[in-house]
């Protein structure tokens, strides 16, 4: 439920990235959401059609009618957050959002539509570029954001910030490791690479 809401709080917003989770979590809901509404409405008929009001036919069948105006208001009202999402998750795999809103368009032609349904789907089920890209920070890595807004540079370790202690890793034939800070080192080397110190 966490994930639905959070594509609601994230209403007309088309910039930045959405996971894969939020996106289809999202979608997940919208259709149960109108599976219940329908199936509301569907009971609501079959209520109405055994109460026996044959004697005003057209009221009922226009009652029956008026019970899947739900489903067509919750249609409208998830559109917008339905793109927003969407072209957030395009961003999320490096693709611009109007690479989403052509693929809509083409959509409407008869064959071309079902290819460019098969290939939403395909970019909608890829996974997230790893780092950040274009279009911000990797949202399943939120401390890359944080740090990326903080204006340290990718890779680099913020000031403050401790390395746990590494083990020594075993050394094999011809290779030895820096006591100081672990990096590979060739036999009869010096001096370690990494961090200068005599070996």
């Amino acid at each position: 439920m966490e994930w639905y809401l959070m594509a609601w709080r994230k209403f007309a917003q088309f910039d930045g990235r959405s996971r894969r989770k939020e996106y289809w979590m999202f979608t997940l809901f919208n259709v149960l959401a109108i599976l219940a509404l329908g199936a509301i409405a569907i009971a609501g008929g079959a209520l109405l059609a055994t109460r026996g009001t044959e004697a005003s036919g057209d009221s009922s069948s226009f009652l029956f009618t008026f019970m899947f105006i739900p489903i067509g208001i919750y249609g409208l009202a998830i559109t917008i957050p339905s793109l927003a999402a969407a072209t957030r998750r395009f961003h999320d795999i490096g693709k611009s959002g109007w690479l989403l809103f052509l693929l809509i368009a083409l959509g409407v032609i008869p064959v071309v539509g079902f290819i460019t349904a098969i290939i939403q789907i395909v970019f909608l089920c890829q996974d997230s570029v790893p780092g950040a890209n274009q279009y911000g920070p990797n949202p399943k890595f939120p401390e890359q954001g944080a740090m990326m807004y903080a204006g340290i540079p990718p890779g680099a370790i913020p000031a403050g910030f401790v390395m746990p202690p590494q083990p020594p890793p075993i050394a094999g034939p011809g290779l030895h490791y820096c006591g100081k800070c672990g990096a590979a080192l060739k036999d009869g080397a010096a001096f370690c690479t990494g961090c200068g110190a005599h070996s």
